[in-house]
């Protein structure tokens, strides 16, 4: 029987990160929870890095030159993460929210775009090739990793970054995939401001808060560095 109770969720802000470290923490969280454990979203930013995906293939590496590349436990193919870009993680018990990773794919997908109509934006995802696109241009990346009926790894939405690594890779093996970011399209929003700003959107979608105290807030973290 699936248990369907939505469940409380804590919000972490994390900072400027090194990749690896996060991930095998994701692991591990992922590993010790338990029934009661609660949900927990990771808020945070990347220094430079590849994460190649299961399913990646090498051929779209082009040129990583000296940015570091990761292979890694989420579906996918290869993308970037870096500074300015915000990254989402989401470790969610699915059972328990009733849920199935295609609905989560299309939460997280919709939570954007709602958040960029509001700001004049059309954006749309495409079954294909889940994320979130702008004119044809990739605005955010979907890899998730599902284990026990329980998620990691999430999302990424470029913000106000230096865009030219994309140009290294095939994005999410692509070729001549485009990228694009809120800055190109006018929105001059930090990534602190973005993620404060759609969090609320994604948590009612996830159907938190349904019960006093069950959404708890962003809670600040020391586990990385906030600057560079």
């Amino acid at each position: 029987m699936t248990d369907t109770i939505s469940a409380p969720v804590r919000v972490k802000k994390l900072g400027l990160c090194e990749y690896t470290p996060v991930w095998r923490d994701m692991q591990a969280f992922t590993t010790r929870r338990s029934r009661d454990t609660l949900d927990e979203v990771w808020l945070l930013e990347h220094r430079p890095v590849f994460t190649l995906g299961m399913n990646g293939k090498p051929e779209h590496l082009l040129a990583p030159g000296d940015i570091p590349v990761v292979a890694i436990d989420r579906g996918g193919q290869v993308t970037y993460h870096g500074p300015g870009q915000l990254v989402a993680y989401l470790m969610l018990d699915l059972r328990r929210l009733g849920i199935g990773v295609r609905r989560l794919v299309e939460i997280l997908e919709q939570s954007l775009i709602d958040w960029l109509a509001e700001r004049g934006v059309v954006a749309y995802a495409r079954r294909d090739a889940p994320g979130v696109y702008v004119d044809g241009a990739k605005i955010a990346a979907l890899g998730l990793r599902v284990r026990g009926g329980c998620s990691y790894h999430g999302i990424s939405f470029n913000v106000d970054m230096d865009l030219e690594p994309f140009s290294r890779i095939n994005p999410c093996g692509y070729r001549g995939l485009a990228v694009t970011q809120l800055r190109d399209l006018g929105i001059g929003l930090s990534v602190s401001r973005v993620a404060d700003d759609w969090l609320p959107g994604l948590v009612s979608r996830l159907e938190y808060g349904k019960r006093p105290g069950e959404y708890s807030g962003p809670k600040q973290s020391q586990q990385c560095q906030t600057n560079p």
